[in-house]
């Protein structure tokens, strides 16, 4: 088939980049014709208080990719929905509301009697953050194309509240940015834990600081990433809570290169989500070698095993995240769980992917 993804890629950072550009290669790799529709701009600077793109590609650049579409230039949205007329099916990658009226100007421009099968990829149907306009511009979007593809049940009943259109939910498939050289087997115990990637409320980062506080006393804390509008609150609250001792902050960006080394001294990688659909951070840690502490939210608490290769506990919650950490500390548990890590075997969760992008053609 002939196949247009429309989403972020290089040089624009990040996990729904990583994933849009992973696509483009496996429905390549399976044997169909791949363009990749991004963006010259994506969206005004303010509205991203941080790093938006990188020098180099965190994953191999695909090939056929066209960076045309700009959020102040109306007349490349149009025009690209024009250009994919000649193509059985189109991806929109649903990341940002800001994006959404670029989408209904490429719905606009593939024209009303088209053949062209539309799917709407939603990695979250409404923001973690919502605005007033959200929902009315996801409505509209969502009401305009022939599937909407989610990825967890929570995700298809939103998705189901907003549009008649069918909604299929398929499972993310395992991307590893940085696999880098996985730490050699070791009985050690470093009392050590990671948090890794963009701070944002949605998180959980200050209830797992929180929560150490009644936790083991002698764990310490690894804060690598992003901060969202910036450290200053997290600081603060790393003083009152008495953890200065304890957290070291590494805020910004962290290149793929630098990723393994983040995990060769800690003991888990701690996921402690308020909500969330789903987490590519899991496979990252698991090709570390490592486990996961992690909240029961979206497909996280499907893809860590709680007592085998990880622990999971209620989300929100301080108290079920503090003994969920005592937990993991049990003399012991540490090196058990860590020799039931294993990475995650790609194929078979991007065949069953790419299947659900490409069943719309079909119906």
């Amino acid at each position: 088939m002939r196949v247009a993804i429309v989403g972020p890629a290089h040089p624009y950072k990040g996990g729904i980049a990583q994933y849009t550009t992973a696509l483009a290669h496996e429905l390549t790799a399976a044997g169909h014709k791949v363009r990749l529709e991004s963006w010259s701009h994506q969206y005004p600077r303010l509205l991203y208080p941080g790093q938006l793109t990188l020098g180099e590609p965190e994953l191999p650049p695909f090939p056929d990719t066209v960076r045309r579409l700009s959020w102040r230039r109306p007349d490349t949205w149009l025009t690209c929905g024009r250009r994919l007329r000649a193509y059985d099916v189109v991806v929109l990658v649903v990341a940002t509301p800001m994006q959404l009226p670029a989408y209904l100007a490429i719905l606009a421009g593939l024209g009303g009697g088209r053949r062209t099968r539309v799917v709407a990829q939603c990695h979250n149907v409404l923001p973690h953050e919502r605005h007033a306009m959200d929902m009315r511009l996801t409505r509209s979007v969502l009401a305009r194309v022939d599937e909407v593809l989610v990825h967890s049940d929570e995700q298809a009943e939103l998705a189901k509240s907003l549009t008649d259109r069918p909604v299929v939910v398929e499972h993310m498939a395992p991307v590893v940015v940085s696999d880098g050289t996985p730490a050699p087997a070791s009985d050690q115990v470093f009392n050590r834990l990671l948090f890794f990637g963009i701070v944002r409320p949605y998180k959980g980062l200050d209830l797992l600081l929180h929560a150490m506080t009644t936790g083991p006393e002698d764990v310490s804390l690894r804060v690598a990433g992003e901060f969202w509008g910036g450290a200053e609150e997290t600081e603060q609250l790393v003083g009152e809570l008495g953890l200065a001792s304890r957290v070291e902050l590494r805020p910004g960006y962290v290149d793929a290169d630098d990723v393994p080394g983040l995990f060769t001294d800690v003991d888990a990688l701690v996921l402690p989500y308020r909500s969330v659909t789903a987490s590519l951070n899991v496979f990252l840690a698991y090709a570390h070698r490592r486990p996961v502490i992690a909240t029961r939210v979206g497909t996280v608490e499907q893809d860590v095993r709680d007592g085998v290769d990880g622990v999971l506990c209620a989300p929100d919650n301080i108290g079920s995240l503090s003994e969920a950490l005592r937990r993991f500390y049990v003399e012991g548990e540490p090196e058990r769980l860590r020799g039931s890590v294993s990475p995650a075997d790609a194929s078979p969760g991007w065949r069953s992917y790419c299947a659900a992008v490409l069943a719309t053609a079909s119906s």
